[in-house]
């Protein structure tokens, strides 16, 4: 009879799927970071698999750092940078588990698996309602997202309603684990001010161009309005020049609408979310939105798109707009009663305070893979090793 498994005391895990680190560009990104950072904190060790730009960084927040290339194209990018992760992985040490972030990474999940990995895979929001995903693109990702829920060990939900989904889809169990947020206070403005923008005084978007997230709607609605503090955008589309032009075109016309592309140094990019008077929110696909958190954690007012995951997030204390002609009086009723607004962005910061904390979200990634390295498994086939209680391994304080 064989012995059962013990797993070790320090975890050897692996997170790939991603851009990778130092984060840069959107959400994975963050929460790897900040929950890969917290787990070397709590003694266990982390390897993330990135494609960012400086292959200089070796180590990152303790973090060991592996950088591979990609196929440089809106199909291929992701699944060719996880293919290099998991062939990378086949020829060197084996984790006690992976994290995959990433429902489109799921046909990796039996290799992972194949080579006794357990794994998570982290399935991000509902990305075949995403309009860039069209014919072969989104009947791939309705597949996907069967092949996760039969052949990972867990699944990740960051918001309730994608668990929801799920669960009344598939049947299917998942880890409930949102993201968390930093709460920005007393920060100073001088990286707006070089940007000839003041505290309090200009509204601000920052999101991917891309139709789901309506930034047109949002710049259209602003045109539309008597506004006279400034609209402040941030983000680019790779993918998407058309819906980009329209965009331009808009705020080509109108001097209060300002285009900054895409803003990557974070220090910046904190003070933008801290000291605008109002974020407009315009995602409509997804879940807990990472964006949303930061201007949460930045004290700021809220202006969302009226879906259930944003409702989720904002409880009662933002306003809600599913046009632009409703926006257009919002963004008017805003400058008519600033101090209301500055009111609901303290109470929308102590929402995020309460209930998304990094250091909370970081245990229930590890008391995860606590379980996947003892046996754990939601898989219908038996599983991997043994299950053995892992009460005797350090958590995260």
């Amino acid at each position: 009879m064989n012995a059962p498994y013990i797993p070790p005391a320090r975890l050897n895990i692996a997170m790939l799927g991603t851009r990778g680190v130092p984060a840069a560009y959107g959400g994975f990104e963050t929460a790897v970071e900040e929950i890969g950072a917290r787990l070397v904190a709590a003694g266990h060790e982390v390897t993330v698999y990135c494609r960012n730009a400086d292959s200089t960084i070796k180590q990152h927040r303790g973090m060991s750092l592996v950088h591979l290339p990609a196929v440089r194209m809106k199909v291929g990018e992701t699944l060719s940078h996880t293919a290099l992760s998991v062939a990378h992985l086949a020829r060197g040490t084996h984790p006690d588990i992976a994290f995959v972030f990433n429902a489109a990474n799921a046909p990796f999940v039996p290799w992972l698996r194949s080579l006794g990995i357990p794994t998570a895979v982290h399935v991000d929001g509902l990305e075949w309602k995403r309009a860039k995903w069209q014919g072969m693109g989104r009947r791939y990702y309705r597949l996907v997202e069967k092949l996760a829920v039969q052949w990972a060990d867990a699944l990740i939900a960051d918001a309730q309603g994608i668990a929801d989904y799920y669960d009344r889809t598939f049947g299917a169990p998942t880890e409930l684990l949102t993201y968390g947020t930093r709460v920005l206070e007393d920060l100073p403005s001088d990286r707006i001010e070089g940007l000839g923008l003041s505290s309090k005084h200009y509204h601000l978007v920052v999101a991917r161009f891309e139709p789901e997230n309506h930034v047109d709607v949002i710049v259209d609605a602003y045109h539309r309005s008597n506004a006279r503090r400034p609209l402040v955008v941030v983000g680019s589309a790779p993918y998407s020049a058309a819906y980009t032009q329209r965009i331009r075109a808009v705020a080509d016309s109108d001097s209060r609408i300002r285009l900054l592309g895409g803003v990557y140094d974070q220090v910046q990019l904190d003070q933008l979310y801290a000291h605008a008077l109002t974020y407009v929110h315009g995602h409509s696909v997804g879940g807990t939105n990472p964006s949303l958190l930061r201007a949460m954690g930045g004290g700021t007012s809220v202006l969302a798109y009226d879906i259930e995951f944003n409702r989720e997030v904002l409880g009662d204390e933002a306003g809600f707009f599913n046009s632009a002609l409703a926006l257009s009086h919002q963004f008017d009723a805003v400058e008519s009663e600033p101090e209301r607004h500055l009111a609901l962005g303290r109470r929308l910061q102590r929402r995020a305070q309460n209930l998304y904390d990094w250091d909370a979200v970081s245990r229930g990634y590890e008391d995860l893979g606590l379980r996947l390295a003892s046996g754990y498994t939601i898989r219908a086939a038996s599983p991997l090793r043994t299950p053995r209680p892992a009460h005797s391994i350090p958590r995260l304080p």
